[in-house]
């Protein structure tokens, strides 16, 4: 009788329902245990892709289910996660330091030049890197990047413009000089100088030609091997034009200028200094 009071306690326990409720009771629990994990996953809120570089979160779905791959794919604990989301700041915020580093020698680079608002601002904007989201971090290191490349290359554009401008006024200002160097270039310049600085009129230039003419046929590199005398006017030394340039030795025109200061000075007009000339053969 034992025996079979046994049994039959036996099969009691195991009823279809019994089971049912056990089973039932092991499915809550392993439920929970995963929402539990998928919780604690979630609040990681990582999004993390090639090379620690960490994506926009814009659903929390989609966090869930990148974290989850990320999980799968290195094998990481949760523990594991939290550290490899400390890299991934770490390594957003020294990109973002970089970046700022570059963005700021950009704009001193344009500073003049080029309009670099929009860099400025975005500057302003990641200055505050060690304080927002990491997500945030690299979306603005990325735009930084950009506005920095477009600003570096309007720079360059500039600089470019400018060199090219630079070096046109150069070969015309090298054309002008060697235009004014000539005789002819240099009886010009002689003759506008002498009207605007003195007043001289024709009557004057004309004594003023015939005695550069005599003196140096109206050469800048006219040089008087037996006594020194230099330049258009043949100063004595030649040395005496660096008052009016410093550029005496190359510069028709600075010689020029010195000439007529000299004849004003010591005889008051071209045609006083033409006459002296004329009697004692020098000026």
């Amino acid at each position: 009788m034992r025996t079979t009071t046994n049994a039959t306690s036996e099969r009691s326990n195991t009823t279809p329902e019994h089971i049912d409720t056990r089973r039932g009771n092991r499915a809550r629990r392993v439920n929970r245990k995963r929402l539990i994990a998928v919780g604690a996953v979630a609040a990681l809120g990582l999004v993390v892709g090639t090379g620690f570089a960490v994506q926009d979160a814009v659903k929390t779905q989609e966090r869930i289910d990148a974290t989850a791959q990320l999980t799968q794919a290195t094998g990481l604990s949760r523990d594991g996660l939290g550290v490899y989301s400390g890299i991934a700041a770490a390594k957003a915020a020294s990109q973002a330091k970089d970046t700022i580093s570059l963005a700021n020698a950009t704009l001193a680079a344009a500073d003049g030049k080029v309009d670099a608002s929009g860099l400025q601002a975005s500057v302003a904007s990641l200055s505050d890197y060690e304080l927002i989201p990491t997500e945030d971090i690299v979306g603005l290191t990325k735009q930084t990047k950009a506005e920095a490349e477009k600003t570096a290359a309007a720079t360059k554009a500039y600089d470019e413009q400018q060199r090219i401008a630079a070096e046109q006024a150069a070969a015309e200002a090298a054309q002008a000089l060697a235009n004014a160097n000539t005789p002819d270039g240099a009886r010009a310049t002689a003759r506008s100088l002498a009207a605007s600085m003195y007043g001289w009129g024709d009557d004057q230039f004309q004594c003023l030609d015939s005695l550069w003419a005599k003196e140096s046929g109206w050469s800048y590199t006219a040089y008087n091997g037996s006594s020194g005398a230099t330049g258009i006017p043949q100063s004595l030394p030649g040395s005496k034009m660096a008052t009016a340039g410093a550029d005496w030795e190359t510069n028709a025109a600075t010689q020029i200028k010195w000439g007529l200061g000299y004849i004003a000075g010591s005889y008051g007009s071209p045609c006083s200094a033409w006459s002296h000339s004329q009697s004692v053969n020098w000026y």
